[in-house]
C-alpha cells in the first residue's frame, strides 16, 4: 500500500477552524485526522508531502523518522503539529487495513469510557451571546447569573468537571485570554471577577462538579502566583497556565496550594522533560492532534515515569475528540479529557458515526480506524478557510 495524496478541509466551527487532513493510498482506504491551525498548518503539510508520498501508511515508525528530521533544527516546533496529523491520519489507514480500532493500535483500552470535562465553561456564550441564541438555541452569558445557569447545565448534563477562563462583563470587547497584554500584569480588578466568576459556576454546579480555571500563557510568575492563591478557597481541580520556563513555573507551584496543570504547548518529549525533571507540574496536559498519538503515547509513558497523570487537551471539532478519547482509553495514567459541549448545530453531523457521550462519558466503539469517518458532504457544505465566521457580542 502507497500513499496518494494529502487534501486539508477546512470547516466553519463559528469561533474557530476545525481542520482535517485527508490522506488517500492506491488501495483505496482513506484515513482522517483533525489539527488546528488553519493558516499555517497547510503549508507544513505541503513541506512534508514529499517526504510521503508513495510511502507504506502502515509502517508509522520509517514516516516519524523521515519527518523527524525536519524539525531537527527546532523540536516541537508547527512541523511536530504536521507530522502529527499525518501520522494521525496512517493509524486510520492502518486501523481499518487490520479491521482493529485505534486503541488496540495503541496496546489495547485499560478502560472502556473516558470521563470529560465540559471546557471554555461559559467564555464562548460570553463572547457570542447573541449568536449562540440564534444560531445554536442555547442561552448567551452576559452577567454572572447567566453563568450561574451555565453552571446547572453543566451539572444537569452529568458532567463531574468544568473548566472556565477569565471572564470581564465590564469590557466585553476585549478577550479576556489577553488582558494585560503586552507587559502580561494582573490588576486587582481582574482578580476580584475572578472570584465572582468562579463563585456564581460554584452556586450553578453544586458541590459535585470540580471547577477548574485555565489561564493559558497570559501572565507572569508573579500574576499566576496571585491567581493561584485567590482559587485556593474554591479547592480547584487544577489552574493551567504556560509558561516558556521550568523552573519559574516550579516557583509558582511551590507556592500554593491550588495543583497546576501545564505542557500543553510543549510539544514533543524533549520538550515535556525539562518541566518533569523540575517537578513543576501537578497534572500533564498535551494533545493527541499536535504531536499526534504515535508521539503522545511515548510522551505519556515518560510522564508516568514521574508519577504524573495526563489530561489530554482537546479543544476541537469531533474527530479530535474522537481520536482523543482512543489515547485516553490507552494510558494507564489517565486523569480527564477535555470536551467542547457547546458547538455548532451541524457538529455531530461532520462524522459519519457521530460520537457518543452519556453523562460527562465518552463511549468508544470497536469499529476500524478511528471509528468513524468525516462526511465530506456535511464538511464542504460548511467552509472555513476564510477564518471565524462569528461576531463579538
Amino acid at each position: 500500500m502507497k500513499i496518494t495524496g494529502l487534501e486539508s478541509i477546512h470547516v466553519d466551527g463559528g469561533w474557530t477552524v476545525i481542520s482535517y487532513l485527508k490522506v488517500t493510498t492506491d488501495s483505496g482506504l482513506t484515513g482522517w485526522a483533525e489539527y488546528s491551525g488553519h493558516q499555517a498548518i497547510p503549508g507544513v503539510l505541503a513541506a512534508m508531502a514529499p517526504r510521503v508520498i508513495g510511502k507504506d501508511p502502515l509502517n508509522l515508525n520509517a514516516i516519524d523518522a523521515s519527518l523527524y528530521q525536519l524539525q531537527r533544527p527546532a523540536p516541537g516546533s508547527l512541523f511536530q503539529r504536521g507530522s502529527g496529523a499525518i501520522l494521525n491520519a496512517c493509524l486510520d489507514i492502518k486501523g481499518k487495513a487490520l479491521g482493529v480500532p485505534v486503541y488496540e493500535l495503541l496496546g489495547g483500552k485499560v478502560r472502556n469510557t473516558t470521563e470529560l470535562y465540559w471546557s471554555h465553561c461559559g467564555l464562548f456564550r460570553a463572547g457570542f451571546p447573541t449568536a449562540f441564541e440564534q444560531v445554536i438555541g442555547k442561552p448567551g452569558v452576559r452577567s454572572l447569573d447567566d453563568l450561574k445557569r451555565a453552571g446547572e447545565e453543566v451539572a444537569a448534563a452529568g458532567y463531574t468537571a468544568l473548566k472556565t477562563n477569565l471572564i470581564r462583563f465590564d469590557d466585553p470587547t476585549t478577550s479576556s485570554m489577553m488582558r494585560g497584554q503586552p507587559a502580561m500584569n494582573l490588576d486587582s480588578r481582574t482578580i476580584s471577577a475572578l472570584v465572582d466568576q468562579l463563585g456564581a459556576l460554584r452556586d450553578g454546579a453544586g458541590p459535585g462538579v470540580r471547577l477548574a480555571l485555565d489561564v493559558n500563557f497570559n501572565f507572569k510568575v508573579e500574576g499566576f502566583r496571585q491567581l493561584a492563591r485567590a482559587c485556593e478557597p474554591f479547592d480547584l481541580m487544577w489552574i493551567e497556565m504556560d509558561m516558556p520556563d521550568a523552573g519559574s513555573l516550579k516557583v509558582v507551584r511551590d507556592s500554593t496550594t491550588t495543583p497546576i496543570a501545564s505542557l500543553e504547548m510543549q510539544l514533543g518529549r524533549r520538550n515535556v522533560r525539562p518541566f518533569l525533571d523540575a517537578y513543576a507540574v501537578d497534572v500533564a496536559i498535551i494533545d493527541g492532534q499536535w504531536n499526534g498519538l504515535h508521539e503522545t503515547m511515548k510522551m505519556a509513558h515518560m510522564i508516568d515515569a514521574y508519577d504524573v497523570n495526563v489530561a489530554a487537551h482537546c479543544s476541537a471539532g469531533p474527530l479530535g475528540a474522537l481520536m482523543s478519547a482512543h489515547f485516553c482509553a490507552a494510558i494507564p495514567n489517565f486523569r480527564i479529557q477535555e470536551h467542547e459541549a457547546d458547538v455548532m448545530p451541524w457538529h455531530d453531523a461532520l462524522l459519519t458515526e457521530p460520537n457518543q457521550v452519556e453523562r460527562g462519558q465518552f463511549v468508544l466503539s470497536d469499529r476500524p480506524g478511528w471509528g468513524a469517518d468525516v462526511d465530506e458532504a456535511v464538511a464542504r457544505a460548511h467552509p472555513g478557510e476564510n477564518g471565524f465566521s462569528w461576531k463579538r457580542g
